[in-house]
């Protein structure tokens, strides 16, 4: 830990004044619940496009991803190569019913099919998802930032969690997306200029870096066997299309973006702007993470103090000689996540610290802001004018919008703070993710897919497929003697599963429905 000096301190606080300037700029135009929540659908289709690739590429990506690339290999770039098999059904299927439909909640089309109690679990489901996703991302930044700065991670989330809260409550979902254009521009150019320091900073240069990178494997996708208990490229292949079917095709996130482009047209070109965008420059993420492994390779002596860092924090109240000893017996996987942290501290010049901590800061913003801007549309649009007061005035929907951004955005910060201590970011995001997500997307595909199934079918194989996904994530926990009823499958499967057990189910009761129904008719024509 170290102060930070006084030139990057000035950039960092420039940068955070000039978000709060851009929500204060938007303010003026937020007459109405259509402008704060749709921009009233005057935006580019390529500012779009950006900030969707911005809201992809969070702190998870800038700091998780270096981090798994550090401690294995790129098994999770395989996650990055499914977004075009998913944008492509997301395009041609999900947007232009999106844009025919004109509902600006993603889950009001599940009530007309199935009825309340659907919109309901879709709903709960994507809140959960944007507060597990907003706690990580708040995790993330303050992991990095401690080590910059010094100060507890805990300050750290409340500081960012304001700023984020003051421009996203009085900008509105345009102030989001302009500040997201910024902020995809600054965390990819601070992308390249770790890389640029790291590879210059390597004796050998890049061709070293390749030799280490290959003696031990860094380059790997995984195991192209057809195995299913352990991360193999198949398994974050499925995982990956099933999560960004459900980024693309069903979260409130994105969904809400197609409303702001003034076509269909428009928002399709939005998801493959950030497609090719995202792909190249995630690949970058795990090019960095592996130099960085070969350099700390190069330079073991350099990661000591990070290595003391963690046992430390896995042994608080340990002696000396007990966290010494931890600390030499720990791998790369466990203290990946604080190498690139690690590497800013010492190894980036003043000036060049601040962009870096701005791009960090910029990656986590963009991601929570629109998480937060979704979550109180969500709430006011699914829950609110549906239980509780329908016909809201304009200042009625306005006053309700601002509390419900800054409500979800102080539950994100607490959920970031109840992180403090995880080993892997990017594992306890995609574990959550998938848990929650799982049975939405089930759903949303049965709904679209099969125009004949009816609630009962759907809220069977909904049950069904909970009870599946508590069963695969939590079955580990049984006891020895009961281990033959653990889940065999790995933990990025429960997504897959779960998807394809509500779906299939669904389909399967439909099917059975209709074979009955029939033969009832003939008894009934009989008597």
């Amino acid at each position: 830990m170290k102060s930070l000096p006084f030139v990057d301190l000035v950039i960092v606080i420039a940068y955070l004044v000039g978000m709060v300037g851009v929500g204060i700029y938007f303010s003026r135009n937020n007459t109405n619940a259509d402008q704060f929540t749709k921009a009233s659908g005057k935006i580019p289709g390529w500012a779009i496009g950006i900030s969707i690739y911005a809201t992809f590429l969070s702190s998870n990506t800038f700091l998780g991803v270096p981090g798994k690339a550090y401690g294995s290999n790129w098994n999770s770039f395989v996650f990055s190569l499914s977004m075009p098999f998913a944008a492509w059904v997301a395009t041609k299927f999900f947007i232009p019913f999106y844009r025919n439909t004109g509902a600006v909640s993603a889950y009001t089309h599940l009530e007309e099919r199935f009825g309340p109690w659907a919109r309901s679990y879709a709903v709960v489901c994507f809140l959960l998802t944007q507060l597990a996703r907003m706690g990580s991302i708040f995790f993330g930044i303050a992991l990095s930032l401690q080590a910059l700065t010094g100060y507890p991670m805990s300050t750290i989330m409340i500081v960012v969690g304001i700023c984020i809260v003051l421009y996203t409550v009085m900008g509105g979902m345009e102030a989001v997306i302009w500040t997201e254009v910024v902020q995809g521009v600054i965390k990819t150019v601070g992308a390249f200029v770790i890389l640029y320091l790291v590879i210059s900073g390597m004796e050998g240069g890049f061709p070293k870096i390749m030799e280490i990178g290959k003696a031990n494997d860094k380059f790997s996708l995984g195991s192209f066997a057809p195995d299913f208990t352990e991360a193999s490229f198949w398994v974050v292949l499925l995982y990956g299309f099933f999560m960004n079917l459900n980024n693309f095709g069903m979260d409130q996130n994105y969904v809400q973006r197609y409303h702001t482009t003034s076509s269909i047209k428009e928002a399709a070109s939005s998801v493959w702007l950030c497609v090719y965008l995202y792909l190249p420059v995630s690949l970058i993420f795990f090019l960095l993470g592996s130099c960085l492994y070969a350099y700390y390779q190069s330079n073991p002596e350099l990661l000591n103090i990070v290595r003391m860092q963690v046992a430390t924090e896995r042994l608080p109240n340990g002696s000396s000689q007990a966290i010494s000893q931890l600390a030499s017996t720990l791998t790369p996987a466990d203290y990946g996540d604080k190498v690139m942290p690690h590497f800013m501290v010492t190894k980036v010049p003043v000036g060049l610290l601040g962009l870096i901590i701005a791009a960090i800061m910029s990656a986590a913003m963009s991601t929570i802001s629109s998480g937060m801007n979704a979550s109180a549309t969500v709430f006011s649009v699914d829950i609110y004018q549906k239980y509780i007061k329908s016909n809201l005035s304009q200042k009625e929907s306005m006053t309700l919008l601002y509390i419900a951004t800054t409500v979800f955005g102080l539950l994100g910060m607490i959920t970031g703070i109840a992180m403090i201590g995880v080993k892997s970011v990017l594992d306890v995001w995609w574990m959550l993710s998938g848990i929650f997500a799982g049975g939405m997307l089930g759903l949303f595909l049965l709904g679209i897919v099969s125009r004949s199934t009816k609630n009962t079918e759907a809220l069977t194989a909904t049950l069904i497929g909970i009870v599946v996904i508590i069963w695969m994530t939590f079955s580990s926990q049984l006891p020895d003697k009961y281990e033959y009823l653990r889940n065999p499958l790995h933990q990025n499967m429960i997504m897959v599963v779960g998807t394809l057990t509500i779906f299939l189910t669904g389909m399967l009761l439909t099917r059975l429905k209709g074979k009955t129904q029939p033969e009832e008719e003939v008894l009934a024509h009989k008597h």
